[in-house]
């Protein structure tokens, strides 16, 4: 937690507070501070484990010619969004990024590049409302035929409940830091005057991309670790203080 005290002279105070936002149903503005300013910057966490993780699966085939290319992408595209579905995750939950076909060229001294075969892509991003799931469903993605993964992302699925439970931590910690203030000067507390949130995080975990093993070997199963998340909020409060 930062912290950030600012303490000015009750005559200072009263322009400052005529600028402050209005809190009566009026509309009318706060009445001035009659006491002493305190700014304060405290902030709230909380920490949960993650609860969903998003996996990007690719395929990429190439032949001689474009149609063929295309073809047999297709194909392995299906057959690994089947085996996503077969695997209970929701269409919702599946959602392709890219498709994409590219010639592919030979280059000689002295001669134009010629075109020798094409690359055939497509990339579909897979969200898992189960992160235990995830690591076996991976390994039924390469077994299908995908052949480029990446992630998981880490992340959670409704962090705003979170983010309310850090903002009280905030208020709290600014009120407890408000209080210490006030009786090392021998004041008191009298008012919160304003609060204003800085920035509040929820992050989301992405760990370094990976490439698929070859499906003709049998590799360990694959493992992912949900760990825990820290969510924060941080706020810049105004007290008055008598």
């Amino acid at each position: 937690m930062g912290q950030i005290m600012r303490i000015t002279a009750p005559a200072m105070a009263l322009g400052l507070a005529l600028a402050a936002p209005s809190f009566a149903q009026d509309g009318a503005p706060p009445p001035p501070l009659a006491g002493t300013r305190l700014d304060v910057v405290a902030s709230g966490e909380v920490s949960t484990v993650p609860d969903i993780a998003t996996v990007g699966a690719g395929v990429v085939t190439q032949a001689r010619g474009a149609a063929a290319a295309m073809a047999e992408n297709a194909q392995r595209t299906a057959a690994t969004v089947a085996a996503i579905r077969k695997a209970g995750v929701a269409d919702r939950d599946i959602q392709t990024t890219a498709v994409s076909l590219s010639p592919q060229y030979r280059y000689a001294d002295n001669q134009p590049p010629a075109i020798v075969g094409y690359q055939a892509s497509s990339r579909v991003s897979v969200r898992f409302r189960d992160v235990r799931k995830a690591g076996p469903i991976l390994d039924s993605l390469v077994a299908a035929g995908a052949n480029q993964i990446d992630g998981p992302s880490l992340s959670i699925d409704r962090p705003e409940p979170l983010l309310d439970q850090a903002r009280e931590k905030a208020v709290a910690a600014a009120r407890a830091r408000a209080v210490l203030y006030a009786r090392a000067a021998g004041l008191q507390v009298k008012r919160i005057v304003a609060i204003s949130e800085g920035s509040s995080e929820a992050p989301i975990v992405r760990p370094m991309p990976m490439m698929a093993m070859a499906r003709a070997e049998k590799s360990a199963d694959t493992m992912i670790e949900a760990g825990e998340q820290k969510i924060s909020v941080s706020l810049a409060v105004t007290f008055e203080l008598m």
